[in-house]
C-alpha cells in the first residue's frame, strides 16, 4: 500500500472505530428492550457525577441547626426547611412527644374506659397553672389546704393506705392515665412499697402520712417530728424523692404539726372537701363536686366500706365525675 494511503487510513480508522462503537452502544439497548432512548455520553458523565454529590450527602451526617423563627429555618416550628442548595431538607421538630405515649394506635388502648365499665373517655385535665396554687413562697409554717383554689372544672383524687392490696388498681391508673396521689403511712403500706413504686412510674404522686398513722395532736412536738421526718426519710430511701405533701392522719393536726412538717420539709398539710365510700360521693354539699375539690378515699386491703372493691369503687366514682363535668387533674401540678 502506497505511504500515503496508509497514513490517511491511520488517520481515518480510530475515528471509524470510535463512531462504531458509540453506534454498538446505542444499537445493543435498542436491540434487548425493543425500543430504548439515545443517551448522550455527557449526559452520562453528568448523572455519574450527580450520582457521586449524592452519596457524600447521603454518608455524612447532617449539622444542619434547628433556628427559630426569623432565623431561615423552621426549626422546632415545622417538618422542612431550605437547604443550601435550595432543596428541601426534612427537620425532626425538637420537642415532639412520642406517639406511643401520646396516641393510643391500637383499639385495645383507645377503648380502655369501656374494660373499666365507663361509658366514654375522660375528659382532659386543663392545663395547670404557671404557679402553684399554694406552698410558693416562703412560710413560717406549711399552708393546709382541702382544696385547690381554681375555676377550672378539676378535681383531686387521693388515697390513704392500703390500695396496695388491690393487684388491678395499678391496671385501671395505667389503662385509664389516671392521676392520682398515694398518701403513705409506712406501717400500713409497707409490705407494698413494690406496687406503690409501679404506680409511680405510671405518674402517680407518692406522699407522707407519717409512719404509724397516730392521732398527732395527742403528741408531744419531737415524738410528731420524728412521725413525719421519719416517713420523709423512708419515702426518699424508697422512691428517690422526699415527698413535698402531707396528710396528718385522721385529719388532724395541731401548731406543733405545722411547726414539725416546716423543719421535715413539706411545702403543703392537705386535707380534703369530699370523701368517697363505696362509690357515694360525701361532702358539704350534698355530694356535688365543686372546682378543685381534694377527693380522699381511704381503703383497707384494698376494700372500701361494705366491701367494695378499689376499682369498682373507682368505677362508680369516675362516672359521677364525668356526670358532673369534671376532668381529673393531678394535685402535684397545683400545690
Amino acid at each position: 500500500m502506497p505511504v500515503r494511503a496508509r497514513r490517511a487510513l491511520a488517520r481515518t480508522g480510530p475515528r471509524r472505530l470510535l463512531a462504531a462503537a458509540l453506534a454498538a452502544g446505542v444499537l445493543a439497548p435498542a436491540l434487548l428492550t425493543g425500543c430504548a432512548p439515545s443517551v448522550d455520553p455527557i449526559e452520562r458523565l453528568s448523572r455519574k457525577a450527580a450520582e457521586r454529590v449524592r452519596h457524600s450527602h447521603d454518608a455524612a451526617p447532617s449539622a444542619t441547626p434547628a433556628v427559630g423563627p426569623g432565623g431561615g429555618s423552621w426549626g422546632a416550628l415545622g417538618a422542612g426547611t431550605a437547604g443550601a442548595g435550595g432543596g428541601r431538607v426534612r427537620v425532626v421538630p425538637l420537642h415532639a412527644p412520642a406517639r406511643h405515649a401520646t396516641t393510643p394506635r391500637d383499639g385495645r388502648a383507645r377503648d380502655a374506659y369501656r374494660r373499666w365499665g365507663l361509658s366514654a373517655p375522660l375528659a382532659p385535665a386543663p392545663r395547670p397553672p404557671a404557679r402553684h396554687a399554694a406552698g410558693a413562697g416562703p412560710h413560717a409554717h406549711p399552708p393546709v389546704v382541702d382544696h385547690v383554689p381554681t375555676k377550672d372544672h378539676v378535681v383531686f383524687l387521693t388515697f390513704d393506705d392500703g390500695v396496695d392490696r388491690d393487684p388491678h388498681f395499678a391496671d385501671m391508673v395505667r389503662d385509664l392515665r389516671l392521676p392520682v396521689s398515694v398518701f403513705l403511712t409506712d406501717g400500713v403500706a409497707g409490705p407494698g412499697h413494690d406496687h406503690f413504686g409501679r404506680l409511680r412510674t405510671l405518674g402517680a404522686g407518692v406522699q407522707n402520712q407519717t409512719l404509724n398513722h397516730h392521732f398527732l395532736p395527742s403528741l408531744p412536738y419531737a415524738e410528731q417530728h420524728a412521725e413525719i421526718c421519719g416517713q420523709q426519710d423512708r419515702l426518699k430511701d424508697r422512691f428517690g424523692t422526699r415527698p413535698r405533701l402531707l396528710r396528718p392522719p385522721f385529719g388532724e393536726y395541731n401548731q406543733n404539726t405545722l411547726r414539725a412538717a416546716a423543719t421535715c420539709g413539706v411545702d403543703v398539710v392537705v386535707l380534703w372537701r369530699a370523701s368517697v365510700a363505696s362509690g357515694d360521693l360525701r361532702d358539704a354539699d350534698g355530694g356535688r363536686l365543686r372546682p378543685g375539690d381534694i377527693v380522699r378515699a381511704q381503703f383497707r386491703d384494698g376494700v372500701g366500706p361494705h366491701g367494695a372493691s378499689l376499682t369498682g369503687t373507682m368505677t362508680r366514682l369516675l362516672r359521677l365525675i364525668q356526670a358532673q363535668g369534671f376532668a381529673v387533674g393531678r394535685l402535684e401540678d397545683y400545690l
